[in-house]
């Protein structure tokens, strides 16, 4: 069996940090693990993708419509820009925080209203957290991904929270790995 796990963003986000944690605590656990990456224009706020599959035997890096088990999402519109994506009965851990992409700011569009709700009503299963806001508690408003990566390593009871932390030590320069332990804690017990 092959879990698939899409992250998306906006460029800056820290989306391929994430992927590579989750990356590293998956193959330190013995699986087959690939990783794609797919850029938008990330350099421009755009949007970002990374698919990560891991199981036993992984023969693709790509994750089709309908496949993803997770999908991991910095903000709410990436999310259910990729909802598509989702098998059903998945789950969506999503930083309810906003971001306009260029349409909103240069007033050609409004960004859509009622967007948690909406996904739910697909059946999706919607876990949304002020992720924003418990990074800067934890000390930056960067580590937003690792408060993420936090909450969705809850849903994964055979990688102890101590491999987190040992991916995390590995994955995170030594500067910010304190920050990035109390965010990805702030993210697990929120």
């Amino acid at each position: 069996m092959v879990t698939n796990v899409m992250v998306v963003g906006v460029g800056g986000q820290g989306s391929l940090l994430a992927s590579k944690l989750l990356g590293h605590v998956v193959m330190t656990k013995g699986y087959d693990v690939k990783v794609s990456e797919v850029h938008g224009m990330s350099q421009r706020g755009g949007s970002v993708v990374t698919y990560v599959r891991f199981g036993e035997k992984v023969y693709s890096p790509v994750i089709d419509k309908g496949e993803a088990d997770y999908i991991i999402s910095f903000e709410t519109l990436e999310a259910a820009r990729y909802l598509e994506f989702l098998k059903p009965g998945g789950r969506v851990i999503v930083n309810a925080q906003e971001i306009d992409p260029m349409p909103v700011i240069t007033g050609a569009a409004t960004y859509p209203e009622g967007l948690l709700d909406k996904m739910k009503e697909t059946g999706a299963q919607v876990d949304a957290m002020d992720a924003l806001d418990i990074a800067c508690e934890a000390g930056s408003p960067k580590a937003t991904n690792i408060v993420l990566m936090g909450r969705f390593s809850k849903y994964f009871d055979g990688i102890t929270e101590e491999e987190w932390m040992k991916s995390l030590e590995a994955c995170v320069p030594a500067k910010f790995l304190e920050l990035n332990k109390k965010a990805f804690q702030l993210g697990r017990d929120n």
